[in-house]
Formats: C-alpha cells, sequence, structure tokens
C-alpha cells in the first residue's frame, strides 16, 4: 500500500509494485510563481509589449510602427501568416532607416565589426612594437 508524506513544499509518494501496476489517477497541478514576469505573450494572448525580449523596439522612436507591424503578425490569419503585413514592415523598416545610430543595417553592423578588429589589430601591432622600444631603451640605461 503506497503512502504519502510531505517535505515542505513537495509530496513524496511511495508506491507497492501493485500500486504501479494500475492507472493513475492522480491529478497533476502546476502553481504558477506569482513573481514570475510573463513572457512575450500574455494568458488572454495579448501581446507583452513590456517584455525584455523586445529589446526595447516597442518604445523606440519607430515603436509605434513596430507594434503595429508585430501585431499584425501576431493576429494574422492568413496563408502565410503575416503576408497582409507587408506595409506596416516597410513602413517600420522606412522609419528605421532614419535612425541609422539606433538601428543599423546589416552591412553596417558587419563594416563597424571589420573596423574594430582593426583597430584591434592595429593597437596590438603598435603595442608590440612600443614595448619593444621600451624594452630597448631601457637596455641602454
Amino acid at each position: 500500500m503506497a503512502y504519502c508524506r510531505e517535505e515542505g513544499k513537495d509530496k513524496v509518494i511511495f508506491a507497492t509494485k501493485e500500486d504501479l501496476e494500475q492507472p493513475s489517477t492522480a491529478l497533476i497541478t502546476i502553481e504558477e510563481d506569482p513573481d514570475a514576469e510573463p513572457g512575450l505573450i500574455l494568458e488572454n494572448g495579448d501581446i507583452n509589449w513590456n517584455c525584455p525580449c523586445l529589446g526595447g523596439m516597442a518604445s523606440g522612436p519607430c515603436g509605434v510602427q513596430f507594434r503595429e507591424a508585430f501585431s499584425c503578425f501576431h493576429y494574422s490569419e492568413a496563408d502565410p501568416k503575416g503576408s497582409e503585413c507587408y506595409e506596416s514592415f516597410k513602413t517600420m523598416q522606412d522609419c528605421m532607416i532614419g535612425y541609422p545610430e539606433l538601428y543599423p543595417s546589416k552591412e553596417d553592423a558587419e563594416s563597424t565589426a571589420e573596423k574594430l578588429e582593426k583597430q584591434d589589430e592595429f593597437f596590438n601591432t603598435n603595442n608590440s612594437e612600443t614595448q619593444e622600444i621600451a624594452e630597448k631603451s631601457e637596455a641602454k640605461s
């Protein structure tokens, strides 16, 4: 015969072989953490515009355009999903082009990464040469 004991918030159930041979009648309930942050989609199906996963896109200078495009896609029932949202996404993209410092294009991001690599290479090379010159001048003194 099975028995159960509670250890803090957990219930420990001990079952015999006979208990395990019969189909379970246990009801499993999952208690939500009241302090847990909601995700991107709320329980009622609405979009959580405060979700950190959006990275501030919903509140930036193109926030209105982003919310319109994202809402269009989220609530889309077209096949393929979001196919009626082209204009909304085009409007959002046009807005983002006006703020290249906040929304760099892929090419700009790659160009910036290449420039940083070249700077690192330059400073590392010059740093080595500077160290050699300093070592030689110390040896002469």
